[in-house]
């Protein structure tokens, strides 16, 4: 297929510093940023958090870190993530994230690989990871990023809090007028940004390397494709360690919209109600769990209360789909969806903290298209998109006024792509990566003669729209040959049942494909009385998982269908290895763990 030509092939000529520098020009005095302390919410105008980031900035620098030296994040999402993400990037140095949840082995590769010269740690439990490493890994500085209920253990007094770098740094800003401004204006836009790691799904981690360019063109055509606006207030508890949750950080600095952090992934649902965003990201395990909670909602109450709440959700679903096709809307379906709004959805939306909310972004793993239609009926827009961490997050992406569901939209306005001859995605421009960190074999096998990055996701294009068909790599090809796609199906039940929290399909060189399954919450309650274990050997709850694969299969091809599954007495967590940070499934060592609960299933 021929590629996309670009909507925008302007070359970046900004780099992140003189994006904060116009947007503290512009709104010093507004609030930029909120955030819980204390049980209370906070903010932070653009003036204030400038100075903390310059101060910040400062002090890495009064420690002696010089230009392009490798600073790494350890940190929960939070206010001080953003502000020394932006002081790293003043100072002229490069930032390295990794996922708060990553173990001591995880970050000792990440550190060594990156040569990171210093750390900032958020607390004892990050410490602790670091405290075999400092000497081996010859961290030169640790900072804290909270500040220790007790004095510092032994051996830990090398360790500086965030609260004294900013001491130094206000110090050092007095003894050297205008050395910091010259430093964040020399940086330009090819300049390195920040080196994130892959998650490993497909092997050894690699570093992206993404120069201020990239981030720019990205965050720009994010902006432009979501009409993005400085009275915009987005709820942010994506993990900043990964691509999007960057993206979603930095496009909103563009252009002065204010981003409220969550304290906990625990206070989610109390902080929408507080806070009411006009747009939030997740990932679709978010939204998975909120259609399960949502959908075992309906079944409380009496009967007339269930009777009209499938009422109102038929009369959505209705209006949406005529929405969808672009039909005209019967004055008997406007009028009936106006009463389910008012008696039903718009409850939920505020039920939700969401009922002034414009749009909400999906990314990170395919949104089944059952799920985004349920929501939009109840007047909630999911848009899905796609991307990698090598095309700064989103390189396909469907927009408020233009989407499609099932699809990742069209590709973003600073994009080429082309499709190979088996599907395969390539992508070129100026916010796909230009190389991994230190290694040359893995950039020359990604990119071709032409300069194609080679994304390894295959898709499939619909009148302008993408529709991703699966990894190139998790494709399973039975042994009659056909192909078959995994995610296609785990979507497909995860969608049609909210007794299910997670499927992954197997089948490769099979005669036919088979799944582990394992309960949702509500199934746990339901089938359980809260034990996960007792649910998973219920045959009332194998039972109704066995007709809700049954009625997906009979929408399938024959070799598509699932012909066995087991229900595990445990859900998959990133504890326990079965899940990435980002929560996409580790397909491979769930192959190897149920090794033998698989080969039970093919009768072995």
């Amino acid at each position: 297929m021929p590629a996309r030509e670009s909507g925008n092939t302007t070359p970046v000529t900004r780099s992140a510093n003189s994006i904060w520098q116009s947007r503290i020009r512009e709104f010093a005095d507004r609030v930029a940023f909120r955030f819980r302390r204390n049980d209370v919410w906070q903010s932070l105008t653009w003036r204030q958090a400038d100075q903390a980031a310059r101060e910040i900035a400062a002090g890495l620098l009064a420690l002696g870190l010089e230009r392009g030296d490798r600073v790494a994040l350890l940190c929960q999402t939070r206010l001080e993530w953003l502000l020394c993400d932006v002081a790293i990037a003043m100072a002229g140095l490069v930032s390295v994230p990794i996922y708060p949840s990553s173990t001591a082995e995880q970050c000792a590769f990440i550190l060594g690989d990156s040569g990171t010269r210093a750390v900032i740690a958020e607390d004892d439990s990050q410490l602790a990871k670091l405290a075999s490493l400092q000497a081996k890994l010859q961290l030169s500085h640790i900072i804290r990023v909270e500040e220790p209920a007790t004095a510092p253990a032994a051996g830990r007094e090398g360790i500086r809090s965030l609260a004294e770098l900013r001491q130094a740094g206000a110090a050092w800003i007095t003894a050297h007028p205008g050395e910091l401004e010259r430093r964040a204006d020399a940086v330009q836009p090819s300049d390195c940004f920040t080196i994130i790691y892959t998650s490993g799904t497909t092997g050894q981690p690699k570093g992206v390397v993404l120069s201020h360019a990239n981030l720019v063109a990205s965050c720009e055509s994010a902006v432009r494709a979501f009409n993005l606006r400085p009275d915009d207030v987005q709820y942010l508890f994506l993990p900043l360690a990964h691509v999007l949750g960057r993206e979603v950080e930095w496009a909103p600095i563009i252009v002065g919209s204010e981003i409220a952090f969550a304290e906990s992934m625990a206070r989610i649902k109390y902080d929408l109600t507080e806070i009411r965003p006009t747009f939030m990201a997740g990932v679709p395990r978010i939204f998975e769990k909120l259609y399960a909670a949502v959908q075992a909602g309906t079944q409380q109450g009496g009967r007339a209360k269930r009777w009209l709440v499938h009422w109102a959700f038929g009369v959505a679903s209705r209006y949406s789909a005529a929405i969808r096709a672009g039909k005209s809307i019967a004055l008997g379906l406007r009028l009936a969806f106006g009463i389910a709004d008012k008696l039903v959805l718009a409850k939920l939306r505020k039920r939700l903290g969401l009922d002034r909310c414009r749009f909400l972004i999906s990314g990170g793993a395919p949104l089944s298209s059952e799920i985004a239609e349920f929501f939009h009926g109840a007047r909630l827009l999911i848009l899905e998109g796609y991307g990698l961490t090598e095309s700064t997050a989103a390189a396909f992406v469907n927009r408020w006024n233009h989407f499609r569901f099932g699809t990742v939209g069209p590709a973003i306005d600073v994009v080429d792509f082309k499709l190979a001859d088996d599907g395969e995605i390539f992508l070129r421009g100026p916010s796909v990566f230009s190389t991994y960190y230190r290694n040359p074999e893995a950039t020359a096998e990604a990119f071709d003669a032409e300069g194609w990055f080679h994304t390894g996701d295959i898709g499939v294009a619909e009148e302008g729209f993408l529709r991703i068909v699966d990894r190139k790599k998790d494709i399973i090809i039975t042994a009659g040959g056909k192909n078959v796609a995994p995610q296609k199906l785990e979507n497909a039940v995860k969608a049609h049942s909210p007794l299910v929290s997670q499927v992954v399909v197997f089948g490769d060189k099979r005669s036919y494909c088979v799944a582990l399954v394992t309960p949702s919450e509500p199934a746990v309650r339901q089938f359980g009385t809260g034990d996960i274990a007792k649910a998973a050997a219920s045959p009332e709850l194998r039972a109704a998982i066995d007709k809700a694969i049954a009625d997906i299969n009979a929408t399938l091809a024959s070799y598509e269908t699932l012909k066995n599954f087991a229900i595990l007495p445990a859900d998959f967590g990133e504890a326990s290895g079965e899940l990435t940070p980002s929560l996409k499934v580790k397909r491979d060592v769930v192959a190897s763990k149920f090794a033998s609960t698989i080969a039970g299933l093919y009768g072995r």
